[in-house]
């Protein structure tokens, strides 16, 4: 049996659309899927938890969906659990892709196999290729090697796996709160200032690599604004696959859109496209692309 560990958006109904049999779904307190989840637990009963899933006959769990990261309060940490704490609160003080690592051993210490989403979903993973009817610029190419390069940096700091490129410059960066925080605040900074925010934005987005080199803010290609500002995503290096993969849809195509972006670069293989014909109707609707492009280009 699987179980289903169900977060937010789009992604685990998507999962539940493609599995021949219903699975257990679960939910992490505090946070609500879009499925209903028949058990749902603290991360200071983990230990119950998985012996709860154990007991149900679980032997596989595919982790789905977004959560936000849970503060434990210590005294609710059952006998179960106690032993585990020290691995947990380890965990918590990494970065997600560090967390995760530790909270997928945990479960395969007590042998359950854990199943990446895009091993029941592979159609969500797009094969290389232009999706839409317009095609990124040779502008978009160079800053698609820059949005490789801020990812790649971002994610050897565990810190973020999405970004905003200009002209060959970083001008936003994917925080906590995920894509869609980043592109809303793009589109309202972007309203607010004319549309030009290269300033306003982009020191403060470069700082937090100064071992990149020069070209990445800008400074070999010397493209300035011609372009338009594309969204490029794609999975840390090195990460564990088997959860936190990226995901986009019609909702990133949407924000993309009313941010004035010209596009939406994917690493192939690793980034999810949850209803792709709706995705690519909407950028195409609009003049935008999606490119789902190699990993070192191509």
């Amino acid at each position: 049996m699987l179980a289903l560990i169900a977060g937010m958006g789009d992604l685990p109904p998507a999962l539940m659309a493609r599995l021949p049999e219903r699975p257990l779904v679960c939910a992490l307190h505090g946070f609500a899927p879009a499925i209903p989840a028949k058990i749902r637990f603290r991360l200071e009963h983990l230990g119950t938890f998985l012996q709860t899933l154990k007991a149900a006959g679980v032997t596989r769990i595919c982790m789905a969906g977004a959560v936000r990261r849970p503060e434990i309060d210590p005294a609710a940490i059952d006998a179960a659990t106690a032993p585990l704490v020290p691995r947990l609160t380890a965990a918590l003080a990494q970065g997600d892709d560090g967390a995760l690592r530790v909270l997928i051993t945990l479960m395969e210490e007590q042998g359950f196999t854990v199943v990446a989403a895009h091993e029941i979903a592979p159609d969500l993973l797009p094969e290389p290729s232009v999706l839409t009817k317009n095609a990124p610029r040779d502008v978009h190419h160079a800053d698609a090697q820059a949005g490789e390069a801020c990812v790649a940096a971002m994610g050897a700091a565990d810190v973020g796996q999405a970004c905003l490129i200009r002209g060959g410059r970083v001008i936003a960066t994917e925080g906590p709160d995920g894509t869609d925080a980043m592109l809303d605040a793009y589109g309202k900074a972007s309203d607010q200032q004319g549309g030009d925010l290269l300033d306003a934005v982009s020191d403060a987005a470069v700082a937090a690599f100064d071992g990149l080199t020069d070209w990445l803010v800008g400074e070999a290609h010397g493209q300035g604004h011609i372009g338009g500002t594309i969204l490029f995503k794609a999975p840390k290096p090195d990460q564990d696959r088997r959860a936190d993969l990226p995901v986009i849809g019609p909702g990133t195509a949407e924000r993309a859109i009313a941010a004035g972006l010209a596009g939406i670069v994917i690493e192939a293989g690793g980034v999810m496209v949850l209803d792709a014909p709706r995705v690519t109707q909407i950028l195409n609707d609009h003049g935008a692309f999606l490119w789902v492009r190699p990993k070192g280009g191509a």
